[in-house]
């Protein structure tokens, strides 16, 4: 917690780095092949193709959404740093 009893920037990235990293990771199996499930799934529902990392991109805008609706979750916030890390991978791995 930061000094003034809140949450601080790093408290939400140390967070979210040992959710992508670890058990978390290890229960939902491999980041890009989970992706890509979501996206073709998506994608047919949508029926359009979608990448990998814009899944993990409406995941950071579904955190967004609920953060406008009742109170503060700091898990909102922990995932939407996670989601936006994990597109940032994706699509730096899928525009190779």
């Amino acid at each position: 917690m930061g000094e003034l009893g809140g949450l601080t920037a790093p408290d939400v990235l140390e967070t979210s780095l040992s959710l992508i990293t670890g058990d978390r990771a290890k229960q939902n199996g491999a980041m890009r092949e989970n992706h890509r499930n979501i996206a073709r799934l998506w994608g047919a529902y949508l029926e359009m193709p979608l990448k990998e990392e814009q899944v993990a991109l409406m995941m950071v805008l579904l955190k967004v959404a609920r953060t406008k609706q009742g109170r503060f979750n700091e898990d909102d916030y922990v995932d939407m740093a996670g989601y936006a890390a994990i597109g940032g991978q994706l699509a730096d791995v899928c525009n190779d």
